[in-house]
């Protein structure tokens, strides 16, 4: 009964290939929920959605994002009329005042629908428009997020980390900014000072994750270990489950190189090390590790080496049953 913890896109990849290693039946998929934003007034969950997505089989895999053939009208719209209303281009964050008033789903994580910075297809809009309605009818984001599970057809069971508003915010020597600010609207092109998961000390891991942690084992895929773990372990009673699990993790590098996205920036501004070196000291909780065959960092813990890029659907396969053999090796 393995659960995956999932953030980004290189979790979901991995799962996308463990089918025929792990029973889906059999598994839980915790999901980030830090990069969440209101967007014009929609709950959008991109590290739920996309592993919603492509275990429902519509997942647009050219971008790891939204929904395949989709269209893009009412966002084309929006960009059309804030052109003609001469509303200023970017990101509109709102005011502090703002980002705490009403809904409790906005908190530190709200933006204005005026200039779109994120692309969001019609149907995929659809999946905010439920989701945002059916909490404000007053359901948790646990029951939703099983609700589109069930209209997408998933047989893993996926959950988000928290019930309660997480936010990762960047912040640089000038300014503050949402997660989703920095890596969509600025890609990533900022000089960043340190990272804060803004309401991590209010917010509690729904009794979903923590049963799945509990019951373990545990697999932690390559994703970002700052921004797509951090948010979940900044979360009362999440690390010491994990200290009791069996826990395997898949490095998002090879040595000091990392494969894809800011992990890299991420860790040196938060103090880590950035490399296999440095996961192996953040996930000090972790049993064992799957590193590239190119990675020759040694560990004080036990090591399983195969090819850990994953391109597709059998490369996932081959780093899936690698994990496997890492949990055996911690069995033993």
């Amino acid at each position: 009964m393995p659960t995956f913890l999932s953030g980004g896109t290189g979790t979901p990849k991995l799962l996308a290939g463990a089918t025929d290693v792990f029973d889906p039946a059999d598994t839980t998929v915790v999901g980030n929920t830090g990069d969440d934003v209101e967007l014009g007034g929609l709950l959008v969950c991109p590290d739920l959605d996309t592993v919603l997505f492509e275990q429902g089989g519509v997942l647009d895999r050219e971008f790891w994002w939204g929904i395949d053939g989709d269209t893009h009208e009412t966002h084309d719209e929006l960009e059309r009329l804030a052109d003609a209303a001469d509303i200023d281009a970017g990101p509109r964050y709102l005011d502090a005042e703002a980002q705490t008033a009403g809904r409790d789903i906005a908190r530190w994580r709200r933006f204005s629908a005026a200039r779109e910075f994120m692309t969001i297809g019609d149907r995929d809009r659809a999946v905010h428009v439920l989701r945002t309605s059916l909490i404000d009818e007053g359901q948790s984001l646990t029951e939703v997020t099983r609700t589109l599970a069930d209209a997408f057809g998933l047989t893993v069971d996926l959950v988000p980390m928290s019930d309660d508003p997480v936010a990762t915010i960047i912040h640089t020597s000038e300014e503050i900014m949402h997660f989703q600010e920095f890596w969509v609207g600025r890609q990533g092109d900022v000089d960043i000072a340190d990272v804060e998961f803004r309401g991590a000390e209010d917010a509690e891991p729904t009794d979903a994750t923590l049963d799945a942690l509990r019951e373990g084992p545990v697999i932690i895929g390559p994703s970002n270990p700052v921004t797509s773990l951090g948010p979940m372990l900044a979360l009362d009673g999440v690390r010491e489950a994990l200290e009791e699990a069996r826990v395997v993790a898949v490095s998002p590098f090879v040595e000091d190189e990392v494969f894809s996205g800011p992990a890299d920036d991420l860790m040196r501004a938060t103090g880590r090390e950035p490399s296999t070196a440095g996961v192996a000291e953040a996930y000090d909780f972790a049993d064992a590790f799957v590193l590239d065959e190119a990675d020759g960092t040694e560990l004080d813990r036990p090591v399983v080496r195969t090819d850990t890029r994953m391109d597709d659907d059998a490369d996932a396969e081959r780093v899936a049953r690698a994990c496997a053999d890492a949990l055996e090796v911690v069995d033993d």
